[in-house]
């Protein structure tokens, strides 16, 4: 559905006296193993959901005579692993914009490390992604990083831990350059595939005031106005594009700022809702959030500003009752275009998985011998539906319940209201098939679903994206030019003076 950004950013940071990489995206194409080389250096990323099936071709790769180099979130994590179970022989930990390129190099002079520290490289540092590398017609959407880590610190989110609070925000220039080479490919839709795209608030600059604390103020002042600069920027490229990204509900207390979204068709956004009560919110460290009717209005506030939000909801939180799920849906139903509605996992490298694997003290449980918080590990027929388990409600009927709100919030009739929102009949298929599509890939896929069923949604998802990814092409701009940049001018942010 979208690009997979980092191979092609890993793409940019090869060397070039390594010629082009060869890229194999498993969502596209199983690899095929003929096409490993002895003395090739696979350079193989995995998060935890597809760790298992990452070690397996590792092996294969190493039976092949490869050097065998891992990366992504989860080596990062748990870099043994990858050495016992995948056969690396080098790790890269963390960003792998200048790592990568050092890996390379130390195998061809003959002293590759066991680890590379990767670290959280400046957002100057950040490799443009290389564009040119990408298959034909493969992808719906494409994607464009402009920031990168959360000042938050969800209970349920590693990207706090994992790219820091600090937000690295790259310049304007190298971002609306990857746009335009993507424009001029033929892509309308563009994500902007950042961990919060809103990662200075109102809020933070005011507490830094009355701190006193001036050089925070500047730096904070100066994030917020390249991200004007940046919006004003989208907003003169081709008017039929679109742009998708990643925000906190505290952007919906600033109206400029939702403004700016607005002029650069930014028209929509994942929110993470995740609870809908002050009690569910405080479990995961969000209770920055509004609950209610008080976040049915902040919601809104998107909407009014022609932001149409992508809602991310969670069940399974110790506060959850049996109503939960039917208020969760009212609420979505009332207030977001798109939703998503997940069962609380203990992911690696967040405070809920911390939470969990201490509950066990010594008494860990396993199945086939591996321990129950290693459950990547365990083949997923043979894996636990829920992990952590609930005061009141039993897998079944948590599973049961979930997919519930699923099919009501994704049913055709309740699509359709929702398909009002668009321009033309084009667009409103395009909404129906995207929304069925969004439905198949996540709703029946998801670490507490069983094998078949993820294989038949697997199965019809592949099937629903062809005509949708037909939908949303555009003819290719071969001629498109990258705007100037603008000339600087006061921002709009309420209270506060800013310039570019």
């Amino acid at each position: 559905m979208i690009t997979p950004r980092w191979l092609f950013v890993l793409a940019s940071a090869t060397p070039e006296s390594f010629g082009d990489p060869e890229i194999c995206d498993e969502t596209l194409d199983s690899l095929d193993p003929l096409r490993i080389q002895p003395g090739d250096v696979v350079g193989i990323g995995i998060h935890t959901g597809n760790a298992l099936r990452g070690y397996a071709v590792g092996r294969i790769a190493k039976e092949r005579g490869a050097c065998v180099v891992f990366g992504g979130i989860h080596p990062t994590l748990y870099p043994d692993e990858c050495f016992a179970l995948g056969c690396a022989d080098a790790v890269v930990k963390g960003d792998g914009d200048v790592a990568w390129g050092h890996a390379l190099n130390d195998y061809r002079n003959g002293h590759l490390q066991k680890v590379y520290e990767g670290g959280r490289v400046s957002a100057e540092t950040f490799k443009a992604a290389r564009w040119d590398l990408l298959p034909k017609d493969r992808y719906m959407w494409a994607s464009v990083q402009t920031v990168r880590g959360c000042p938050k610190h969800c209970s349920f989110c590693s990207v706090w831990r994992t790219d820091g609070q600090k937000p690295r925000q790259r310049p304007s220039d190298p971002v609306i350059e990857e746009i335009v080479e993507l424009r001029r490919q033929g892509f309308r839709f563009i994500a902007l595939a950042d961990d919060n795209f809103y990662p200075v608030t109102l809020t933070d600059i005011r507490l830094a005031e009355r701190q006193g604390n001036q050089h925070k103020v500047e730096e904070l002042k100066s994030i917020r106005a390249e991200r004007f600069e940046l919006m004003e920027r989208l907003s003169h490229l081709p008017s039929d594009m679109t742009f998708f990204t990643q925000i906190i509900m505290e952007a919906a207390e600033d109206l400029e700022f939702l403004d700016a979204m607005k002029r650069a068709r930014i028209r929509g956004a994942l929110v993470g809702v995740e609870a809908v009560t002050p009690e569910g919110l405080k479990a995961v460290f969000k209770d920055f959030n509004q609950s209610g009717e008080n976040l049915v209005k902040q919601l809104q506030k998107f909407r009014d500003h022609g932001v149409h939000v992508l809602g991310s909801f969670i069940f399974g939180l110790h506060t959850d009752r049996q109503d939960t799920f039917g208020a969760t849906l009212d609420l979505a139903l009332k207030s977001v275009t798109f939703a998503q509605f997940v069962m609380l996992t203990p992911f690696c490298g967040t405070v809920d998985f911390e939470r969990w694997e201490k509950s066990f003290g010594d008494n860990i449980p396993t199945v086939d011998g591996t321990p129950i918080t290693r459950y990547w590990l365990i083949p997923p027929e043979k894996r636990p539906k829920m992990f952590m388990p609930h005061p009141t409600m039993g897998s079944d009927e948590m599973r049961q319940r979930t997919q519930g709100v699923w099919d009501k919030f994704y049913s055709l009739p309740e699509i359709w209201k929702r398909s009002s929102c668009t321009p033309n009949l084009k667009a409103r298929l395009g909404f129906v098939f995207i929304s069925k599509l969004y439905r198949q890939m996540y709703a029946s896929t998801g670490i507490a679903t069983d094998s078949a069923r993820r294989n038949r949604a697997n199965l019809w998802a592949r099937r629903l994206a062809v005509p949708t990814r037909k939908l949303f092409q555009g003819k290719p701009m071969p001629d498109l030019k990258v705007p100037a940049k603008p000339v600087p001018e006061a921002v709009p942010v309420g209270a506060f003076n800013v310039l570019h």
